[in-house]
Order: structure tokens, then C-alpha cells, then sequence
């Protein structure tokens, strides 16, 4: 079936497309313009909207263990247990698979990015992922801080060897990368250590957080996966600590691809009388001069959410600012974790002083295909904030006003209300389309040209830059019409977008004497095989680069 999109305000920065203009669509994917006088099947008239690519979210915790214990930990907010309060920023949140993906779909984002699966709890995650409606997935497994990869770098072994292990873990896990999360912090944890910084060694195996990470980035980029190594940096939330601590991570990039995750924890300073205020714009400054690294920010808003982290050190750590008074904290192989529930008020000034320090980062890094749209949902809240952000970063008076409305100390701690800059909807749809795709590797998206996946996004502009993007005008998914007047008209499910490279036989015989001897199964066991989700043709597979 031929559908014609008419008239609308292509918005593709991809293919260097910023005009009015048509768009077709054909058997679910984006193809030229027919021969003259060709009628289309279906037309949709969008005249006046802004037509863009399906939204893509890199990191966002949407399924796994840690998702669902803070489920069960909060209860209260849990829609099988009661009606949800209404005056909550997560009670704006579904907790159920189903719900995640209906709201990603209302808002025009197509792809999401689960981005801390532990291995051994791989197949779990994409059961649920399979059940979240419309969206495609995909995850990021992490290591970084288990038994093998650790040995293996003290006994000094190949880096072929290491870069088998990887591929090995990245294939059995279905994941399309790999994320290193505070790397030996939570291998030090079991060993009574409280602060790790980069450059301290873990306990008994003798290998720096640094070494990890080099070691990981490097096995990454000979492995050809697109997307670079996600770091986690050490120290998360701690003035002073963090920006050093990040500012070392980004030294060691040596201009090879690296990406840093949530970044907005990391620019805390202690001057000031309550020791704590923003280096945002030193930060910023950081990130510009290097264009090798790429970050997604992190954002806080406002109101009731939980952090969720497999960052076991902090988390323990943190668990004394729990709101609810409520936490978890496991340990177990490799990274272990906590829930921690958090309440970021508008009357703190360190709550406040966050939400700045994320917009200023947004705002200072100046190229927008290496700053990523994101809350770390739903750590630094609820990803149903969105609209609210794009209204801050694209409106001047709408983050005058906000400010305007917090403790009047945060003003003279932020470069915030001097920053005049005001996103266009051209940096948008790079910031969310075009280059989350390219970072990804995943080039059938992210854009509109011919070949692409008709995964297509209207909206109706405005002033009111909260109400376009929270409700979308129309969606397609893979060609199909899912999202009318921004609720969802059908129901379908995407698929998990993952790697598979292929590891030495050699380290595949390894892996299993290696599981056997440590938990008595076979390395097989860990292996997520597509019979079990439960779907047809559940997961599409993205090359790695040659």
C-alpha cells in the first residue's frame, strides 16, 4: 500500500531536508516520490504540522531486575495495587510494560534503549521488552565489573582473547552494546570499600577502574560495534568528586569513541556556603573539546520518581536521602544494585541547582549530535517529562519562568538565565532523530530518506512547545498508523534491535568450563534463545562495522 503524507514541514537534518513537502510510504518503509500521476492508497493531510522521524531514546530503564523490584518496593504507586495520586510527576508513568510503550508512542518516539542489563538476567529483560507495545528496543549488556573480565586483565591476557569474551556476552545477551557502570566500584563494594575514584585499584584482582575501561572501550572498537562503549562514570553525585572524576573519563577518550552517560550528576562543585554548586559550563567546555566523546545529559525535573542503578557503592551510599523512607540494596556477581526512591522538590536548593546544571549542559555543548536527550528515566525523572524539556530548551521565557520560581540562591549559582539560546526544531530532531541512529549504528532510522523505516512522527506547532510534543499529531510505526490526535489507535508490537558477533569457538569452550566450575551450568544457559520470547521474528539483527 502507497500512503502520501502531504504538505507537511519535512523536518530531516539527516538528508538536509527543512522544507514543506510529501513523503511516501510503502510497504513500511520510506520510498521515492511515484512517477506522476500515481494515486496514492492513503493520503494524510499535514498541512501546517511538522513531520520528523520516530524519536529515539538511548538510555532509559525501562525492564530488567532493578525495574522491577522498585515496582515492589513502591507499591503505592503500582496501578494493580490502587489508583495512582494525581499530582505526582510518577504517577504520570505507567509501571506496566504496556503502558511504556503506549506513552513513548504518544509522544512520537519509536525506538528506546534499555541501557543496564546484566547478563545473567539478559533473558528476563527481553521477555518484558517483548511485551512493551509499538516501540522497538534494544539493550546495553554491561560488564566491567565481573570475575572474568578482571582476571583476565590482571594475568595480561590478548586483547583478542578479551574482545571473544565481549563478543561472546554482547551475542548470548541479544544486546546492541555494552555499558561499563562505575567500572571495579562495585567489585571494590564487596570488598568494604565506600569511595572508588578512576585511577584506584579493586581489591585482590589489582586492575584500575581506568584499566577497565580502556580495556572494554578498545574491545568494543575492534569488535566493530557501532555504538561506542556507555560509561557510567565513578563517583556519581558527589561534588567535587564527580566533576573530576568525569573529567578524567573524557581525558582518557585519547580520541577514540567513547560515550558518558547521564552526565547532569557530574557537574556538582563545592563552593559556595552549602558546598555545592554547578560546574556545568566547565563541564561543557570538557565535552566541546573533544568530539570524540558523546553524552546524554540526565535531566531532573521536578516531583516524586525513583533512582534505579546498578551503581551498587552509590546507591548504598545514597540510600540515607530516600523519599519515601524505603530502599533496597542487593549485591550479587558482578554489579550488584539498589532502588532507591527520590523526591526532587522545587523549594531545595540542590534540587534546583540540578535541574539547572542539566539545562545548562544542554545549552552550553554546542554541537547537537553529541548531546543526548534524556533523564536517565526514572532517575532523574519520569521519561513523561519530555515535553516539558523540549518547551525549556526551546523557549527562553518558558526556563526564565521556572527559574524564576525557585530559591533565589540557585540564580547566583547557574549561568542559566544568561544563556540565551533557544533550540530550533531543526537541533531537536538532531539531537532525538538523526544522530542517536548514527551513534547506534542503526542507519534504517533516525531519518526519513529513501530505505528507511517508516517510523514517522507529526506534530502540530505551537507556542506551546509542551503541548506538540507531548501529544503527537499523527505516528507511524514501520509504516503503520499507531497514534492519532496523540492517542494510540492500535496496538503492535517492534522488535529488539541487536548484535551478533561472532567469538572464537575457543573462548566458547572457556565460557562453559569457566560457568560450569563457578555455578555448575553451562554457559549455554545464559544464552537468550529467540523460541523463547514468544513472538515471531522478535529481534532484527544490526551489523557491526567492518
Amino acid at each position: 500500500m502507497l500512503t502520501r503524507l502531504k504538505n507537511g514541514h519535512v523536518v530531516d537534518p539527516a538528508n538536509d531536508r527543512d522544507a514543506v513537502g510529501d513523503l511516501f510510504v510503502k510497504d513500511g518503509v520510506v520510498v521515492a516520490p511515484p512517477p506522476s500521476g500515481t494515486a496514492a492508497d492513503e493520503e494524510i493531510d499535514c498541512s501546517g504540522l511538522v513531520v520528523m522521524a520516530g524519536a529515539i531514546d538511548i538510555h532509559s530503564h525501562i525492564a530488567g531486575g532493578h525495574v522491577n523490584t522498585a515496582r515492589l518496593l513502591l507499591p503505592e504507586y503500582h496501578q494493580a495495587f490502587q489508583a495512582r495520586p494525581g499530582l505526582t510527576s510518577l504517577s504520570k508513568v505507567g509501571w506496566t510494560t504496556e503502558e511504556t510503550g503506549l506513552r513513548y508512542a504518544e509522544m512520537g518516539f519509536t525506538t528506546v534503549v534499555e541501557p543496564a542489563m546484566a547478563p545473567t538476567a539478559a533473558l528476563h529483560a527481553h521477555l518484558e521488552l517483548a511485551d512493551t507495545p509499538i516501540i522497538d528496543k534494544a539493550t546495553l549488556v554491561v560488564l566491567g565489573n565481573d570475575d572474568l573480565l578482571m582476571t583476565m586483565i590482571r594475568e595480561g591476557e590478548s586483547e583478542s582473547a578479551i574482545a571473544d569474551y565481549v563478543a561472546w556476552t554482547v551475542s548470548s545477551s541479544r544486546a546492541l552494546g555494552v555499558k561499563c557502570i562505575n567500572a571495579g566500584g562495585s567489585a571494590a563494594f564487596k570488598e568494604n570499600v565506600r569511595k572508588f575514584d578512576f585511577d584506584d585499584v579493586v581489591p585482590d584482582y589489582g586492575v584500575s577502574s581506568r584499566q577497565i575501561v580502556k580495556t572494554l572501550q578498545k574491545a568494543v572498537g575492534d569488535l566493530g560495534i557501532p555504538h561506542p562503549l556507555h560509561v557510567h562514570c565513578n563517583n556519581l553525585g558527589v561534588p567535587g568528586d564527580s566533576s573530576d572524576s568525569i573529567e578524567a573519563t573524557i581525558r582518557a577518550a585519547e580520541g577514540d569513541p567513547l560515550h558518558l552517560a547521564h552526565i547532569q550528576f557530574y557537574g556538582y562543585g563545592t563552593e559556595g556556603k552549602r558546598r555545592f554548586s554547578s560546574r556545568g559550563q566547565q563541564l561543557a567546555e570538557l565535552v566541546n573539546a573533544a568530539p570524540e566523546v558523546t553524552v546524554d545529559i540526565g535531566q531532573v525535573m521536578f516531583g516524586q520518581t525513583v533512582t534505579i542503578s546498578s551503581d551498587e557503592l552509590r546507591q548504598f551510599a545514597g540510600r540515607g536521602q530516600a523519599s519515601p523512607k524505603k530502599s533496597v540494596i542487593f549485591d550479587h556477581e558482578a554489579n550488584g544494585g539498589g532502588v532507591v526512591p527520590m523526591n526532587y522538590k522545587e523549594k531545595s536548593f540542590f534540587n534546583a541547582l540540578q535541574w539547572a546544571i542539566g539545562l545548562e549542559l544542554f545549552l552550553l555543548i554546542e554541537n547537537p549530535a553529541q548531546v543526548f536527550f534524556t533523564t536517565d528515566h526514572p532517575n532523574g525523572a519520569p521519561f513523561t517529562t519530555y515535553p516539558d524539556i523540549f518547551a525549556l530548551l526551546m523557549d527562553r521565557g518558558v526556563r526564565q519562568r521556572w527559574l524564576d520560581a525557585l530559591p533565589k540562591a540557585v540564580a547566583k549559582m547557574t549561568t542559566l538565565g544568561e544563556i540565551e539560546r533557544e533550540y530550533t526544531l531543526n537541533e531537536i530532531a538532531t539531537m532525538t532523530r538523526a544522530a542517536p541512529a548514527r551513534l547506534l549504528g542503526t542507519t534504517d532510522r533516525g531519518h526519513l530518506g529513501e530505505g528507511a523505516v517508516a517510523d514517522i512522527a507529526i506534530y502540530r506547532p505551537g507556542e506551546d512547545k509542551t503541548a506538540m510534543f507531548g501529544k503527537a499529531a499523527y505516528v507511524l510505526k514501520d509504516g503503520e498508523l499507531v497514534v492519532k490526535d496523540g492517542s494510540v489507535v492500535k496496538r503492535r508490537y517492534g522488535r529488539a534491535l541487536t548484535l551478533r558477533p561472532e567469538a572464537d569457538k575457543a573462548m566458547k569452550s572457556r565460557l562453559d568450563r569457566y560457568f560450569d566450575e563457578k555455578y555448575g551450568i553451562p554457559a549455554r544457559w545464559l544464552e537468550v534463545p529467540e523460541h523463547a520470547i514468544g513472538r515471531t521474528d522478535p529481534f532484527k539483527v544490526v551489523p557491526c562495522r567492518s
